[in-house]
């Protein structure tokens, strides 16, 4: 099986999670950022998190050398066009992307110039290699949410011109979702998808929640579905695709091994189940590596790998156009 030539779709990555360690170093010259080593093996072990954290704030840490360089535009579209980049290069057609212009506002850049710039570096992308893609805008949980409204607004005018939709991130606190009900009802009054991470480290009844009291139509995880009966059928019900993220799920202990991941249950049961990469760098991982690692450990067939990649499509936020091709590309 030659998992490289499958056609793929990334339904749920990080660009703050996904840079190169060289480009990390490069910014950093460039912009008088001082890093802890400007060796790229040492960098790159600052960069990519334990096989087995000791929770979920341990992998997070990872992201605070790539955030230190990416504060100004030209930094955060090479870096957006070199995720894109890199994705085309093992045969991802489609790629949806999400990151929080919240973190990126230290040297004085807007939302609308942030996100106008990640934007740029993916259209650059989709010019030069067979891709396309599209930005989610995650809301990070700890930081102010009174600049939630202003995002949002910033990204309204790329609406379908390269943004698709609204996300909260973060650590994952239980209950969480009644404080943001009035944010992601903001957010798709403006005509914002709506993708929330749940049930990774929270419970099911977070998932249960995101669906009920935030319309989420897609959950980031949601792993946790699996001991709690109520979000499972809701889950199932409404047909929300759950975006797990197998290497991620195990290193940030939601699941403790790869073999009790509940992918391929959920799967034959019926539940729409993607696999994606969560953060190629942190995870030290590719979506080749995640296809094959769920085809061989589960012992997924290609049909059964086609009918994942349809999901993926179908599920996804990409103009008609769009999955039309893409359905194109499934055996």
């Amino acid at each position: 099986m030659n998992y490289f030539d499958l056609p793929k779709i990334d339904l749920h990555c990080h660009l703050d999670g996904s840079v190169r360690p060289q480009t990390v170093i490069d910014l950093a010259k460039q912009h008088n950022v001082t890093l802890p080593s400007y060796d790229v093996d040492e960098v790159n072990t600052l960069m990519v998190a334990p096989e087995a954290c000791e929770n979920l704030p341990e992998y997070l840490s990872r992201f605070d050398l790539p955030v230190s360089v990416m504060q100004t535009a030209e930094s955060l579209e090479r870096i957006s066009f070199e995720l894109f980049e890199d994705a085309a290069k093992e045969n991802v057609k489609y790629l949806e992307v999400r990151f929080a212009p919240q973190l990126h506002i230290q040297k004085g850049l807007t939302y609308a110039q942030i996100i106008a710039s990640a934007v740029k570096g993916m259209k650059k992308a989709e010019a030069q290699y067979d891709i396309k893609g599209n930005y989610i805008l995650s809301m990070v949980k700890f930081l102010p949410s009174d600049t939630i409204t202003q995002v949002i607004d910033a990204g309204v005018s790329l609406l379908n011109q390269g943004v698709v939709a609204f996300d909260l991130a973060g650590s994952e606190l239980d209950g969480f979702c009644h404080d943001y009900a009035t944010y992601a009802q903001y957010a798709k009054d403006k005509g914002f998808r709506v993708t929330i991470h749940a049930g990774e480290q929270g419970s099911g009844q977070n998932v249960y929640d995101a669906i009920a009291i935030l319309g989420a139509e897609r959950i980031g995880h949601g792993v946790a579905i699996k001991d709690h009966e109520q979000a499972y059928n809701l889950v199932k019900q409404d047909d929300v695709a759950l975006e797990t993220c197998p290497s991620s799920n195990v290193q940030t202990k939601a699941i403790s091994e790869l073999a009790l991941h509940p992918i391929k249950a959920f799967y034959q049961d019926g539940v729409p189940v993607t696999i994606n990469t969560d953060n190629r760098t942190v995870s030290n991982t590719t979506m080749t590596d995640e296809v094959r690692k769920v085809m061989e450990q589960f012992e997924l067939s290609v049909d059964d790998y086609y009918q994942i990649y349809k999901m993926s499509v179908q599920h996804s936020f990409a103009s008609d156009d769009i999955k039309q091709d893409l359905m194109k590309l499934a055996k």
